[in-house]
């Protein structure tokens, strides 16, 4: 069955922050600079070609636009200035919206008004949480800590198995690949490596810091995250878990406030067209380690109690992060690439 074109789908990408990609005249400069690009794994031409033919459904089905590590090297090149590697994101966030069965991810992507409420009504609710405990730091800190077991488990559970399990029916199931059983489990060394290393990425050429710091990243923030919600941080008297966390959180701030002053300088191919959800994501990290930092500061120097407001803060960064940001925001890029390379190596193995 023949797939269906949709002639508007290049406007509904502009939505979600493609740039000029229909002046492609088919030339393959983008594929033939980009060292990611072999004969089994062709991009980004393919991808320019089905998105300017409005080919939706064959979009859904490939993996493509999770394998591309937005190096720069295609949009630096292209004659047309058609912005392959942009292109790319922008698939990406809008694959993003397709996975996910609530339709916040799209409505948060297209429509920054929306996303702006979401967050202040998240303040609001930490706001009125706090009066409601009458600010009691005591209270403030028990309940927050266990906000952040029960917002994992939720998310999880709520949110992204559903959607992992609709990415896994259109990149598989619908694509008609047949595996044997067995690949499922075979195949598990792929996700897990890829989703704590990201080690494609070290073949994008002049990438090998930014890979090197977004692996750092990764450990730092699952190790705080495991830290603060299975170690207890900021209620621990084990000064070996009080350094652990000292060095995690800083090492996200460190390296998050680099990626925000790459996005300032705009030196990079990658930072030249940040999106809302690229500053709030990089942004509400850093926050996320340096109010993290402080607040464990002024318990271990027995301040908070009279700085209740930086626990506030802490806390409304962490209730947004943990239920808009990380579960519709650009967090999920993570998730849906470290298991679209999974995916990849089933569907490399036919019946």
């Amino acid at each position: 069955m023949a797939s269906k074109l949709n002639p508007t789908f290049s406007e509904e990408l502009k939505k979600y922050g493609s740039v000029n990609f229909n002046a492609c005249y088919n030339c393959g400069t983008c594929t033939a600079v980009c060292s990611l690009s072999t004969t089994d794994i062709s991009f980004p031409r393919e991808m320019v070609r089905l998105s300017a033919l409005g080919l939706e459904d064959e979009i859904k089905k490939s993996l493509k636009p999770w394998e591309c590590y937005y190096c720069g090297e295609c949009t630096t090149h292209c004659p047309q200035t058609a912005n392959p590697g942009e292109l790319m994101m922008s698939l990406r966030r809008w694959l993003t919206a397709k996975y996910d069965w609530t339709g916040l991810s799209g409505l948060f992507y297209k429509y920054l008004p929306a996303f702006l409420t979401a967050m202040v009504l998240v303040f609001a609710g930490v706001l009125f949480f706090a009066n409601s405990v009458n600010w009691e730091l005591e209270r403030l800190l028990h309940l927050g800590h266990m906000f952040e077991r029960t917002a994992i488990a939720t998310v999880f559970v709520v949110i992204f198995i559903p959607n992992l399990l609709r990415m896994w029916y259109i990149t598989v199931v619908k694509a008609g690949v047949k595996v044997p059983f067995k690949t499922y489990f075979t195949a598990l060394n792929d996700l897990f490596v890829h989703m704590f290393t990201q080690k494609r990425a070290r073949d994008c050429d002049g990438n090998h810091f930014r890979w090197l710091e977004h692996m750092i990243l990764v450990f730092a923030y699952l190790a705080l995250l495991f830290t603060t919600v299975f170690l207890n941080w900021f209620s621990t008297e084990n000064l070996f878990v009080i350094v652990l966390g000292y060095l995690e959180s800083a090492f996200i701030f460190i390296i998050t406030a680099d990626f925000v002053k790459d996005r300032i300088q705009k030196k990079q191919m990658l930072t030249k067209n940040s999106k809302p959800s690229d500053w709030f994501f990089v942004i509400w990290l850093m926050l996320m380690g340096l109010t993290a930092f402080f607040v464990r500061l002024f318990i271990d120097f027995n301040i908070l109690e009279t700085s209740k407001w930086l626990y506030i803060i802490h806390l409304t960064v962490l209730v947004q992060w943990a239920l808009i940001i990380v579960p519709f925001g650009k967090w999920t890029h993570f998730l849906y690439r470290s298991f679209a390379m999974y995916f990849a190596k089933i569907n490399s193995v036919k019946k």
